[in-house]
Parts: C-alpha cells; structure tokens; sequence
C-alpha cells in the first residue's frame, strides 16, 4: 500500500478542483473540501475573518491534503483498522465521512464479527476488522469496495438529483461507481450492461 501522503494526494486528485454544484449537497466544494466542513474546522484560508466561498476558491491543493490527513485519516482512527482496509475506507471517510465506517461496521457484522454501526473507529469496531480480515484476507477488501458501490447506487435510488454521480450522461458509470470500483478486483466489477441493468428503473 501506498504511504498515506500519497493516498491523499490521490483522493484530491481524483476530487478536482472548485465546483458549486446546486445539486450537490455540501455545497461549494473545492478539492473535495466543501465550506461547511472549512467552517467546521475553523479554517480561515484567506484570513479575511470571514470562512465563506472565497476560502472554499482558495484553498489549495497542499491544503486540502493537510485537511484530509489531519481530520480525516488522523483524527478518525482509519490508521488503527488492517493496512489493506485503510486506502478504501480513508477514501470513502473524505467522501461520506462516518458513513465511511458504518458501511464496514455493517460489513464485518453480517460477516459474523458484530460491531455497533455508529460511525466510529473504537476498539469493537478495529477487533472486528481485525477478525474479519483474518478470516477473509483476500476478500474483505473488495467486499468493502463492492458494499460501497451498493450504498451509492441506493443513496441515487433515494434521491433522483444525485443519480448524475452514480451514472454519466452516456449511461455508464458515474464518478461514485467509479471510485469505489477503483478499490475493487476488475473480476468484481460491473460490466456495462450489469450497470445498466442496475440503473434502469431511474429511467
């Protein structure tokens, strides 16, 4: 596994730079850093007093990766979880924050290793990893990435504005299909026609 430097800077990369996507509900977003979470953390960037849009616009590339390491490896506990877990959860923690963690809490529970699905990296939930990725240590890491996969396409199937994220305008995979793919073996992922079929009842 890459150093956890690098998997942030992949996570920014793949993030993009400044959006203001009305559909998109966290809002101005820049490098995958929305301003309610600049807000959050109380991070003035252009040191105006203010933390609005114009910090979400500034905020640079080197900042975001900060942001991510400090309050979203660091500050979660993902270092404590097994290494192979930790690309895939610290990416989808930056995407979905403590959703990142009940999607695996409810993972190694339905793997026979319960854990409460609270959102967080406590010592029930890194013994139930640990287990679960002893028991299944060519496996868990494509079950999370195909158990995140399963939660975007729901979250669509909930909320027809975000649909344009799990499926793009061709008909193929979106940009949340994707990167959870990214984490999975290619003899785990959808064709696309399975896609397809996934996403046909959204017309």
């Amino acid at each position: 596994m890459p150093d956890v430097r690098e998997i942030a800077e992949e996570i920014v990369g793949r993030e993009g730079g400044f959006v203001n996507d009305p559909d998109d509900p966290g809002g101005a977003t820049n490098h995958g850093v929305t301003l309610p979470t600049l807000r959050r953390l109380g991070i003035d960037v252009n040191r105006d007093t203010r933390i609005d849009v114009a910090d979400v616009k500034a905020l640079s590339r080197a900042q975001a990766v900060e942001i991510y390491l400090k309050h979203y490896f660091e500050a979660p506990g993902i270092g404590a979880l097994p290494e192979a877990l930790q690309a895939s959860v610290f990416d989808m923690y930056v995407n979905a924050g403590g959703n990142a963690v009940k999607i695996l809490q409810r993972l190694l529970t339905d793997m026979g290793f319960p854990c409460e699905p609270d959102g967080e990296i406590g010592p029930q939930t890194i013994r139930a990893a640990q287990a679960g990725f002893e028991a299944a240590p060519a496996h868990l890491v494509d079950a999370y990435g195909i158990a995140r996969r399963n939660y975007y396409y729901a979250l669509a199937d909930k909320r027809p504005a975000s649909r344009k994220y799990a499926r793009a305008k061709d008909g193929g995979k979106g940009g949340w299909i994707k990167r959870a793919e990214a984490f999975i073996a290619p003899k785990y992922q959808l064709t696309a026609a399975q896609h397809q079929a996934r996403v046909a009842a959204w017309g």
